[in-house]
């Protein structure tokens, strides 16, 4: 669709920026990656100790790292929504991973931070896996704010870490079933991206596929772990009979048969990390490293499929719950931002914000003004070291195992498992974990939960409150 917003007036990019005093600083390149199923302990730096991940542990020494950040919901499509578009799952048009009437594409009404920045004078990239709308529909990429979209349209086609095809902007163009790694394709997609001789700052939404299933990795990745742990096969016939490469056009058949999954999975994050610290080392060997923001999160908390074993490698570090729960296991995710000169170096932040806080915070950065009635606040201003802001109320809703729902309130975390359930009530400054239910002990706290309920969402045909 076609947006018109209110943009500040820069100059050209590779003009002469304004002397000091005589206006604001340029807006900053950015590049926001996404990892997929990513939990909060899955990083070393996030406490993770049976594998290392020493690029983005860097990234996080040079600029700031963010524990209390989370995901848009606990699976990919309403999460990946709620990041483009600065609307929560209460308001949110995807709401699911496909609702009564299967996939939903994002509607053209939606405006996203490819729109916002592009029209601020940004090119943009989508790289990797999109899921917010399949050819035909007004989710693909080209109709959303994008220049350029490679990678996976379809959730279910990204599954296969190696396949037979790819899209561009709409096309399908074909790859090496037997060579290319998708990840390795995403990652020279985005070098390539960011060295083109233009005058515009870019805005790169990379979206890696790992450490989701299926849990493959080149040999290269893998052989460091070989052998160094107890290893459980996944093996699933079925799968491995499917075509190889090709998106499974009927019920998914589950993911293919893997002998030696941990090694696997370590070899899947330990490959993003590499990947990503030749990302920020290109930037400053093209020598704008100190104009480019550089943010890295993931979509939600870890999985326990295709032989992943969150438990055995603490996925979720000290929290409950992992993908399809909304308890902090299953929302709360890594967030690490670095901008040299911009971002403070080496800090630690408890401050508490959200995908849907995304889109207003790169449009603040970019000069913009974002639409209206967004669920989501910027958080540009923390991000540069400023002090902590209070937040309104997060909200989160979920519909594949009924309509549960949760809040995060200051302190308190509410949980409620089913319609009409009692909400469950956990004080995380005392129970991160949340092993203790308090709700009895705090009946005000919980009235105050149920008040905010009643105005957290709006109703919707496609995700019924039920």
């Amino acid at each position: 669709m076609a947006v018109v917003l209110q943009v500040l007036a820069w100059p050209a990019w590779g003009s002469a920026a304004p002397a000091q005093g005589r206006g604001r600083a340029m807006p900053p390149n950015i590049l926001l990656i996404q990892a997929d199923d990513l939990g909060y302990g899955d990083l070393s730096v996030f406490g993770q100790t049976r594998f290392s991940t020493p690029n983005i542990d860097r990234l996080a020494r040079e600029g700031t790292r963010f524990t209390q950040y989370y995901a848009g919901s606990t699976v990919c499509a309403p999460s990946r929504a709620a990041l483009m578009t600065g609307r929560h799952s209460g308001h949110a048009s995807i709401r699911g991973n496909g609702g009564q009437a299967g996939d939903v594409p994002l509607p053209a009404a939606d405006v996203t931070i490819a729109e916002i920045l592009k029209g601020a004078g940004y090119r943009t990239a989508i790289i990797g896996k999109w899921g917010l709308g399949q050819p035909g529909t007004s989710g693909m990429p080209g109709q959303q704010g994008f220049d350029l979209a490679f990678g996976f349209l379809d959730q279910r086609h990204a599954h296969r870490q190696f396949t037979d095809h790819l899209w561009r902007n709409g096309a399908q163009v074909p790859v090496n079933l037997e060579t290319d790694y998708a990840n390795d394709l995403f990652t020279r997609e985005a070098g390539a991206f960011m060295a083109q001789a233009d005058p515009r700052p870019f805005f790169v939404y990379l979206n890696y596929t790992v450490p989701h299933a299926e849990v493959r990795v080149p040999e290269d990745s893998m052989a460091p772990f070989r052998g160094k742990f107890e290893e459980r096969p996944f093996s699933n016939p079925t799968a491995d009979a499917q075509p190889s490469g090709s998106r499974p056009d009927g019920p998914s058949l589950g993911y293919r048969s893997q002998p030696t999954p941990f090694a696997a999975f370590a070899g899947m994050i330990t490959r993003l990390d590499r990947d990503v610290g030749r990302l920020a080392d290109q930037l400053g060997a093209q020598g704008i490293d100190r104009r480019t923001l550089i943010l890295f999160t993931s979509d939600n908390g870890p999985h326990k499929e295709g032989g992943a074993d969150p438990a055995y490698f603490h996925s979720a570090g000290p929290l409950r719950g992992i993908k399809r729960d909304l308890y902090e296991g299953g929302i709360r995710v890594p967030m690490i931002a670095r901008w040299p000169g911009t971002v403070p170096a080496g800090q630690v932040s408890d401050q508490v914000w959200a995908h849907w806080d995304m889109l207003p915070t790169l449009a603040e950065f970019a000069g913009a003004h974002p639409p209206a009635s967004l669920d989501g606040a910027s958080m540009a201003a923390v991000i540069r070291g400023g002090s902590r802001l209070g937040h309104a109320p997060l909200y989160w809703e979920f519909h594949e195992r009924g309509f549960q729902q949760a809040v995060r309130m200051g302190r308190w975390k509410a949980v409620r498992l089913q319609a009409g359930a009692t909400l469950e009530l956990y004080d995380l400054e005392t129970d991160l974990g949340e092993q203790h239910d308090v709700s009895a002990a705090h009946p005000d706290v919980v009235r105050r939960m149920e008040d905010y309920l009643k105005t957290a969402r709006t109703d919707s045909e496609l995700w019924p409150a039920r």
